[in-house]
């Protein structure tokens, strides 16, 4: 097709595109284009801020690297990680799974740890937190052999590969249910964190004049043959950011009940404060696939 005008660029893509072989392809790449171009229309985008949005998706892959996922990070602080995972899991965040985003930290070989043992793997100051755990089918049965994944952040905010005093895989663990579908584990009360700053969705956040912060929160990654896996965040029902966590991904269902201890806790060694949290998850059956991890 020769381009006569504006108006007939998005026709000749969209007939450019129309013989790919995948029938799916050919959905989602007509959509994506039809919607960038009607954007282009309704902002009336000017060339100057055409080369902005290049050098900014540049930028993203530029900042990607081994231990850091910006493209992750940028669909999460827009909103579209969220939606994607609602859009999956039920649109309301209600379903039984309670489905939440991977988030870019998730590590693919996290240390085997035994129930009831601790993802604690160097010196981690924090009050001592006992979670207990179970797996469940959408008939209440429950489910043996999960492997579920456990990181979080430390009480300071870091995830350990974002910080040189942690040990490799602090604060990681890969758990199986036993017969009653139970896992449990020690590990310290997660704390709030800002997302890394320094790259170009930074520099998003700042020109938005919104804050970078995450409340607390456990991540959780189930899998068992025959059951859809599940990805999950348990949130911290005290956090102050928990109606404006900066990558839109807290649900009424993903905040947790994490109850400050009264008396001696469950280890003896436990002399300060100590929390309990007690949580039932579900898989539904269908797909066990594992995510892409962001970083290794």
């Amino acid at each position: 097709m020769i381009i006569e005008s504006e108006e007939s660029v998005t026709a000749a893509v969209l007939d450019a595109m129309a013989s790919a072989s995948s029938p799916r392809l050919v959905n989602v790449m007509s959509a994506l284009v039809r919607h960038l171009h009607a954007f282009a229309r309704e902002a009336a985008l000017s060339e100057d801020e055409f080369e902005i949005g290049i050098d900014f998706l540049n930028r993203i892959g530029q900042a990607t690297n081994d231990h850091h996922n910006e493209g992750i990070l940028f669909s999460d602080a827009i909103g579209l990680s969220s939606l994607v995972c609602l859009l999956n899991n039920g649109r309301s965040g209600a379903t039984e799974t309670a489905a939440a985003l991977l988030g870019p930290f998730w590590r693919m070989n996290s240390p085997e740890t035994h129930n009831g043992g601790s993802i604690l793997r160097s010196d981690t100051p924090g009050p001592a937190l006992f979670a207990n755990c179970s797996i469940s089918d959408p008939k209440g049965n429950p489910l043996t052999g999960v492997e579920v994944d456990v990181w979080q952040a430390s009480p300071v905010g870091l995830y350990e590969n974002q910080d040189s005093t942690q040990a490799d895989m602090n604060l990681r663990g890969k758990f199986r249910t036993d017969a009653g579908g139970r896992f449990w584990f020690r590990s310290v009360k997660p704390a709030g964190y800002p997302v890394p700053t320094s790259g170009p969705v930074g520099d998003l956040l700042r020109a938005q004049n919104r804050h970078p912060y995450r409340p607390a929160h456990l991540h959780f990654l189930g899998f068992k043959p025959g059951y859809k896996t599940l990805i999950t965040q348990v949130f911290v029902d005290d956090d102050t950011h928990l109606e404006s966590d900066v990558v839109f991904g807290v649900t009424r269902h993903l905040i947790g009940d994490y109850r400050k201890g009264v008396g001696a806790a469950p280890d003896p060694d436990v002399t300060g404060d100590w929390y309990s949290l007690d949580y039932a998850f579900v898989m539904e059956p269908g797909e066990a696939k594992l995510p892409v991890p962001p970083i290794k």
